[in-house]
């Protein structure tokens, strides 16, 4: 059986940035934007303090964890609210690596780490509509100890790194995700997947792609009329059930097209009965023809290897 959840943090294809310890003292804040957001995850360690991450407001303590899939502006601040000129435009680098906001010359009052990663999927940002914009888990063992095993093998250079990080980032992103108790009050796949009815739907539809669905083929696998099944899916996740399974059937393609998969293959398993109808839809979905994508992101991997060597 094919889990959604899984299935859509895998092919987002998470890869660690880079991860700091983040100290304040004192009143402070700072404040930014991100014009490709990365996804970010917090665990507070010690003391209090303020988000806010694109208008929602929050207030996080130690052992708060913190994941936020796609942010494009923030502010942080210490939990009393700073003066107009108590804003910074970043944290300081201390001698013992740690950044700073605040009073330099005192003991940290709140102390956070922080990762950033990004999204190497060409569908990220389709995939990351399907995910809350913010996931809020206090006290949550299990996620601080992934936290810290992502840190610390994102800083070693033993065997495999690139493999182990990957999974561990995944691990953590599900854990997350599946863990969270308001990660349903807004539409997405998550909202959907907590509805009974709308679930059964949901993984035939990641289970056989290839299926030729239609709106009343899903409300049968939901046990619903033709016209309940689509007003409570696109309630649910914010799209309709045609528009979901056409940009999974597109994000699918693009997977196994870069994977080097044929154009006749890849129609076959995402649910086009030939390879011209999946390069009418593959084209108007995509802006280009499935074999310019596939020799585009060949091209990409190609360049990315032969950097890599030349760095090595």
């Amino acid at each position: 059986m094919v889990d959604p959840l899984t299935s859509v943090v895998t092919l987002l294809q998470p890869k660690m940035a880079y991860s700091k310890i983040v100290t304040g003292a004192g009143r402070w804040g700072v404040r930014g934007e991100f014009d490709d957001a990365p996804l970010c995850c917090c665990v507070v360690l010690e003391g209090k303090m303020r988000y806010t991450v694109d208008a929602t407001h929050i207030v996080v303590e130690a052992g708060d964890f913190l994941l936020i899939p796609s942010m494009a502006t923030f502010s942080a601040t210490s939990f009393d609210p700073p003066a107009d000129d108590e804003w910074q435009l970043a944290p300081a680098l201390l001698e013992n690596g740690e950044h700073r906001n605040g009073l330099l010359s005192v003991d940290a009052e709140v102390r956070t780490l922080v990762g950033f990663c990004q999204l190497t999927s060409p569908d990220s940002a389709l995939l990351l509509t399907l995910l809350p914009k913010l996931v809020h888990i206090r006290g949550d063992q299990r996620l601080s100890s992934l936290v810290q095993l992502v840190i610390d093998e994102s800083r070693s250079q033993r065997a495999a790194r690139e493999v182990v990080l990957e999974r561990l980032l995944e691990v953590m992103l599900i854990e997350a995700l599946r863990s969270s108790s308001n990660a349903i009050t807004s539409p997405g796949l998550l909202r959907g997947l907590a509805d009974v009815r709308l679930a059964s739907a949901i993984r035939r539809i990641h289970e056989t792609p290839q299926e030729p669905w239609t709106v009343a083929l899903m409300a049968k696998e939901s046990a619903l009329s033709r016209s309940a099944f689509f007003e409570r899916f696109s309630a649910a996740l914010g799209v309709t059930p045609m528009d979901y399974l056409l940009s999974w059937r597109m994000a699918l393609a693009r997977n196994f097209l870069a994977r080097g998969k044929a154009i006749a293959e890849v129609a076959a398993l995402v649910g086009y009965s030939s390879s011209s109808t999946f390069t009418v839809a593959f084209t108007r979905h995509t802006g280009m023809p499935p074999g310019q994508y596939a020799r585009s992101r060949q091209s990409a991997v190609g360049g990315n290897a032969v950097t890599a060597l030349a760095a090595s």
